[in-house]
């Protein structure tokens, strides 16, 4: 069996893999990269952020049809083209996904497509997707960048009625009339958002009692009220009792509040999560530890064996392109500075956390929640304001929404902020910036903020924290 030897071998080519080869190259370590996917690029470019708010962008603009008569024009829509605003994303992509491809194959590192899987802490097997014998990769470390697969739930009746995953609808050149969406995370919420625009008839069913779990729940009520008076039926606190098949029709029912439900749909979207990929890689061979499926690191992004790091879906908090770049470059930094015995020592700081959903209303969310700050005992002061009180948005007859902050009780230091409604996935970045530089609100609101813009909405809340501080 062929034997190739390497300082560091990441085993999956997405945003985080591509991120670490790149970074461990640029330090002088020989990299080679094993990317057994169908194509290369990984899930970002692919199948999930950029296809994604491709389509999205065409139910924006559908939406903006829709209340045209509001702004004095005289315009409806004569339909959607679902195959021309598909087609629209599969140039788009494979514009994106090619020049990923031309970075992943320039010659900077090794590239193997196949499937690795560890044999021991230092070896990996490459079974090549076209079908040549398998080989042996050695290395001194390595970097887990595996990313996720979509969490397929035990529900009765799942399996066999079939359903459709967000890959189906990033892809399909026609669509159902009625569509069950299962779930009420980012994903769940951006199709449904979507779907309704292209004019589906949609059921939201979330287990959960409220949308984006983890976030406040006063978002999850703009939502709710946003998407249902769009047509959007939302029922959130279920339970999914089985999905049968009825007359042609995919039967759900589901109990809410102690009653039982049942409706009838065309298809059923499955959005209820992604989960770590770490099957198949043999990982007990190498003694990395997991919790489920996810792989255990600590913030210098080391798994339970030192010299085996890992980045991205497959070990992160927040399943975000951004956060797995940064873990990882950490990761690759780190292993350079273990082969060359060095301390390892640069952690990661999620003190900027950032979320977006591009929902409509958008969701945005930077640093620290209200139930992260109670339960850390960090005294801290919040403060809001509503779009429907804002000159710009009521301008642009986007008045759904708020936008909420939050700072340290004395030193008055911001901590964290929330957004939702238009642009919330752009407003959010001027306070990622102010709490990067660890700006307080009085120095926040001594900031210009030209007017009139959506911008300007924060220093309201700003300005009411600094009137409450010693």
């Amino acid at each position: 069996m062929t034997e190739h030897s390497f300082d560091f071998v990441v085993i999956g080519g997405g945003s985080g893999g591509y991120a670490a080869a790149r970074t461990a190259h640029s330090l002088g370590l020989s990299v080679a990269v094993i990317d057994g996917a169908a194509e290369l690029s990984g899930l970002c470019i692919l199948r999930g952020c950029m296809p994604s708010k491709t389509l999205i962008e065409s139910a924006n603009r559908q939406l903006h049809i829709r209340h045209a008569a509001e702004f004095g024009l005289k315009a409806t829509s004569q339909g959607v083209d679902v195959r021309a605003i598909r087609d629209r994303k599969r140039t788009l992509i494979a514009d994106f996904a090619s020049y990923r491809q031309g970075q992943l194959e320039d010659g900077r590192f090794a590239l193997y497509r196949g499937y690795a899987r560890f044999i021991d802490a230092h070896t990996l097997e490459v079974v090549p997707r076209d079908g040549t014998a398998s080989f042996q990769v050695t290395s001194r470390s390595f970097c887990i960048a595996t990313g996720s697969e979509v969490a397929v739930p035990n529900v009765p009746g799942l399996a066999e009625t079939g359903y459709w995953t967000s890959d189906d609808v990033l892809d399909a050149d026609a669509l159902p009339k009625t569509i069950a969406v299962l779930g009420g995370g980012a994903i769940a919420l951006e199709m449904a958002h979507y779907l309704e625009a292209m004019g589906c008839q949609i059921s939201l069913i979330q287990r959960n009692a409220q949308l984006i779990t983890g976030l406040d729940r006063e978002c999850s009520d703009v939502i709710v009220k946003a998407y249902t008076e769009r047509g959007i039926k939302v029922h959130c606190g279920t339970h999914l009792d089985r999905i049968s098949m009825h007359e042609g029709r995919k039967r759900i029912e589901f109990t809410s509040a102690g009653h039982t439900h049942a409706i009838h749909v065309d298809q059923v979207l499955l959005a209820m999560g992604r989960q770590p990929a770490t099957s198949g890689l043999d990982l007990e061979n190498a003694k990395v530890a997991l919790h489920k499926t996810k792989v255990i690191v600590n913030d210098r992004m080391q798994t339970s064996q030192p010299h085996i790091f890992a980045a991205g879906d497959v070990c992160s908090p927040l399943d975000v392109v951004h956060i797995a770049i940064q873990q990882g470059e950490i990761a690759a930094r780190n292993a350079h500075a273990l082969l060359n015995g060095k301390t390892v020592d640069e952690a990661i700081d999620y003190r900027l956390t950032l979320f977006g959903v591009f929902s409509h209303p958008q969701v945005a969310v930077v640093g620290a929640t209200t139930d992260k700050l109670k339960a850390q005992n960090i005294s801290f002061l919040e403060a809001s304001y509503p779009f429907n009180d804002h000159g710009k948005s009521m301008v642009m007859g986007e008045t759904a929404g708020f936008v909420k902050m939050l700072a340290h009780a004395e030193t008055g230091e911001i901590l964290g902020a929330c957004v939702i409604g238009p642009e919330a996935t752009e407003l959010i970045h001027e306070i990622v910036i102010a709490m990067n530089f660890r700006s307080t609100v009085k120095q926040f609101i001594t900031i210009p903020h030209y007017h009139p813009t959506l911008s300007e909405i924060w220093t309201y809340p700003a300005e009411e924290i600094a009137d409450q501080l010693p």
